[in-house]
């Protein structure tokens, strides 16, 4: 049996890897997958393992995206840091998922359900990716994302959405910031957010921030029909508005010219 972990985080690969092969002696594949391409690349120029180790939120993206452009026909072990909406994907796909940090008895549990349930002899179960990809999204313009599930240290809380001032990414992961100015990672890029945020309540204003209409503390005209955005509370970057989404970021505000 093969498996292969796509993981971009150098510590949490190593444990994943390390914890494998007390489970699986010279079972794990060496190669390090650390983002959507890579995985892509690595796919179509090799056989599929029998058994995939997946991380959710990669440095260039989700992972889904990785299974939407290739056609990986084997079981796959989803990891994630306590999102409630891939938790409930992955329970209407009945696909595995393990929660961060990973625990090897839990891994060791799924893998030997894996065993269990796929006998090498067979043929892999192909994942509806795009069913997958569907249950992420909210089903109607009523059921956006209410609330997110973060952790700090070895706590765990919940925060409402309407307690968020702005999303933000920093090496290569993706922050929240509520109004008393806490600091919070999230398992999710911008990119997703953007389609699961109330839209009217939230706008992506360039690559690296959403910001909510209750932050905004002061707007000035830039460069560019570009807006400069003091936001509060202060974000740690210079936050302003991208020239291809001025006129949209205008409409948002109410503005109809």
């Amino acid at each position: 049996m093969t498996i292969l972990i796509i993981e971009d985080e150098e510590p949490a690969f190593r444990r994943l890897q390390k914890m494998l092969k007390d489970i699986e002696p010279d079972h794990v594949m060496p190669d390090q997958i650390v983002s959507v391409s890579s995985a892509v690349k690595f796919f179509k120029e090799n056989e599929a393992p029998d058994l995939i180790i997946s991380d959710i939120q990669l440095s260039d993206g989700i992972s889904f995206n990785i299974f939407k452009q290739v056609d990986v026909k084997c079981p796959i072990i989803f990891t994630t840091a306590y999102d409630q909406y891939a938790i409930e994907a992955f329970k209407v796909n009945s696909i595995d998922y393990l929660l961060k940090p990973v625990k090897k008895e839990e891994l060791e549990k799924a893998v030997t359900k894996f065993r269990s349930l796929t006998p090498a002899t067979s043929a892999a179960p192909a994942i509806d990716i795009n069913k997958l990809l569907q249950s992420l999204q909210p089903t109607n313009s009523t059921e956006y994302k209410k609330r997110f599930v973060v952790r700090y240290g070895e706590h765990i809380k919940t925060i409402d959405t309407e307690e968020v001032v702005y999303f933000y990414t920093e090496d290569k992961a993706t922050f929240l910031c509520t109004k008393d100015a806490r600091r919070f990672v999230v398992d999710f890029n911008l990119d997703t957010l953007d389609s699961i945020l109330d839209p009217k309540a939230f706008f992506r204003i360039n690559r690296q921030y959403i910001i909510s209409i209750h932050s905004i503390a002061e707007m000035f005209a830039y460069s560019k029909s570009r807006v400069l955005i003091k936001l509060n509370p202060p974000a740690k970057h210079e936050t302003i508005v991208s020239t291809e989404r001025s006129a949209d970021f205008k409409h948002w505000l109410g503005d109809e010219k």
